[in-house]
C-alpha cells in the first residue's frame, strides 16, 4: 500500500509540474439547453450560517450517479464465505448444547452470502443479501438475509431505511457473521435475541444534528418477529428500537465510540419486553500502521421482561417481571507493523450472562489467534470454555444422556471475500 501511494504521489507531482496547455478556440455557441432544476448548494459549502430553512431543504443528491450517467450499472456484487469447524466433548454433542447447537463436531458452511448493493438514483441506494448455511446436520438452507431501501437526501440531516434489515442495535447486532471481530456471536446476544440476532422488517430513520461534535440518533418501528425477545409480529403492537452514539477522534491516541440502545415490544403472550444496552469501543492505530495496534470494546445488556410463571405451590400461572442482564468484553492485538508477522493477531473475549426467562447464569472465556494472508482471506483458531450454573432441557437443549453444563470447544474459522465488499464500520 505504501509503495502504491508513493507512486501515485509522484505521478501527481509530475502532472502538477507540467506547463498549462494553450486554451483552445471557443466553440460556436450552441442552442440553449432545456432548463434543468439544479440542487441547492449546502450552507456549509458556501460558508454561510445554517438556518432553519436550510436544514429543511433536501440534501444535495449523490454525485456518483450523475458522473456515471443514467441507465448504467450502478450496483456492486460480492460473495463472502464463512466456514466454521467445531470440536467438543461427546456428551455435549448428545445434548446439542455447544456454541453451534446441533452442529457439534462438524466442519460446516455457517454463512455463504451474496450481496448486491449500490445507487438506485441520486437520492437513494439499496442492499440485497442472500445467505446460505447449514442450520442442522447436513441441511443447508437459503434465505433472504437483508433487503432494504435507503433514502439519502431527506431534510434536516436525516436518512431512512425500509425493508428487512439487521437492526442497528448495540455494537455487533448489525454485523454479519463473516465480519464479526471474533468467531461467534457474544453469549448475551444469543441468549437475549437468539442465534440470528435481531433481524426485523420495518422502517429505521437516523438523524445527525448540527452540533460541533458527532452525534447520531436512530429510531425504528418493526413488526417484532424475533421469537426469542419479542414475537408479537404486528404493527398494531410494534417493536420499537432506538440508539444514540457519539465518536471522539483522539488524534495520535486513537479513536473512541460510545453508544446506548433500546428495544421495546411484546411477546406472543401480549406481555411487555424491553432490552436496554450500552457499549464502548476504542481503537489505537499509530501513524503508518495499516491496521489498529489495539482494539478494546465491551457491551452491557439489561432485559426487563414480563412472563407467565407457574407457582410451584399452587400450580397457578402468575405474571411476573423478570430482570436479567449480561455483558461481554473483548480485545485484539496486532503488534507487528510490517512483514509476515503483521498478518497475525491475538484476541480474547469474556462473556457473562443470565438467562432472560429461566433461572441461571453462564460465563465463557475465549482466546483466539487470527491470520490474514490478505484483506480478503482470514483464518482464526480459538478455544472456548463455557460454564453454566444450571442445565439443560429447559434451556432448549436435549437430554439424550449427555450434558452441556461445562463445555470445552476448539473452533476453526475460515473466511473469504470475492468481489465488492462494503467498508467495515468503526
Amino acid at each position: 500500500y505504501e509503495r502504491s501511494t508513493n507512486q501515485l504521489s509522484e505521478r501527481l507531482k509530475t502532472l502538477e509540474a507540467r506547463p498549462p496547455e494553450p486554451a483552445a478556440a471557443a466553440p460556436a455557441p450552441a442552442a440553449a439547453p432545456p432548463t434543468v432544476a439544479q440542487p441547492v448548494p449546502s450552507p456549509a459549502s458556501s460558508g454561510s450560517a445554517i438556518g432553519a430553512g436550510d436544514l429543511a431543504r433536501p440534501r444535495q443528491p449523490f454525485a456518483l450517479y450523475e458522473r456515471r450517467g443514467a441507465g448504467q450499472l450502478l450496483f456492486d456484487m460480492g460473495v463472502a464465505g464463512d466456514f466454521v469447524g467445531n470440536l467438543t466433548q461427546r456428551n455435549v454433542e448428545k445434548n446439542a448444547g455447544g456454541t453451534f447447537s446441533g452442529l457439534e463436531n462438524r466442519f460446516f458452511p455457517r454463512e455463504i452470502e451474496l450481496s448486491l448493493f449500490g445507487q438506485i438514483d441520486p437520492y437513494a441506494r439499496a442492499e440485497v443479501r442472500l445467505e446460505a448455511g447449514e442450520e442442522s446436520r447436513g441441511d443447508v438452507s437459503v434465505r433472504l438475509a437483508e433487503a432494504y431501501l435507503e433514502l439519502l437526501t431527506l431534510p434536516f440531516g436525516t436518512g431512512a431505511r425500509m425493508g428487512q434489515m439487521r437492526n442497528r442495535f448495540g455494537l455487533t447486532n448489525a454485523t454479519h457473521e463473516h465480519d464479526l471481530p471474533f468467531i461467534d456471536r457474544p453469549n448475551v446476544y444469543t441468549q437475549f435475541f437468539g442465534e440470528d440476532g435481531l433481524v426485523e422488517k420495518g422502517v429505521e430513520a437516523t438523524w445527525v444534528p448540527p452540533l460541533p461534535f458527532f452525534v447520531e440518533v436512530l429510531g425504528g418501528v418493526f413488526d417484532g418477529d424475533n421469537d426469542v425477545a419479542f414475537g408479537r409480529g404486528s404493527l398494531q403492537f410494534p417493536q420499537v428500537t432506538g440508539r444514540v452514539r457519539t465518536f471522539f477522534d483522539l488524534d495520535e491516541w486513537g479513536a473512541f465510540q460510545l453508544g446506548a440502545s433500546i428495544a421495546n415490544g411484546q411477546t406472543p403472550d401480549q406481555l411487555n419486553s424491553q432490552i436496554i444496552g450500552a457499549d464502548a469501543k476504542y481503537k489505537y492505530r499509530p501513524d503508518g500502521w495499516p491496521h489498529p495496534l489495539v482494539t478494546v470494546a465491551g457491551e452491557y445488556l439489561y432485559s426487563i421482561r414480563q412472563a407467565l410463571v407457574t407457582d410451584a405451590a399452587t400450580a397457578i400461572q402468575q405474571k411476573r417481571t423478570l430482570e436479567r442482564d449480561g455483558w461481554y468484553v473483548y480485545g485484539e492485538l496486532q503488534p507487528f507493523r510490517f512483514g509476515a508477522w503483521s498478518r497475525w493477531a491475538l484476541g480474547f473475549r469474556y462473556d457473562r450472562t443470565q438467562y432472560p426467562v429461566n433461572s441461571g447464569t453462564e460465563w465463557a472465556v475465549q482466546p483466539y489467534l487470527g491470520f490474514m494472508p490478505s484483506e480478503f482471506l482470514r483464518f482464526r483458531l480459538g478455544y472456548k470454555h463455557t460454564d453454566r450454573s444450571t442445565c439443560c432441557s429447559y434451556l432448549g437443549f436435549q437430554d439424550h444422556g449427555g450434558s452441556a453444563k461445562q463445555i470445552d470447544e476448539w473452533l476453526l474459522q475460515a473466511t473469504f471475500i470475492l468481489g465488492a465488499h462494503p467498508a467495515h464500520p468503526f
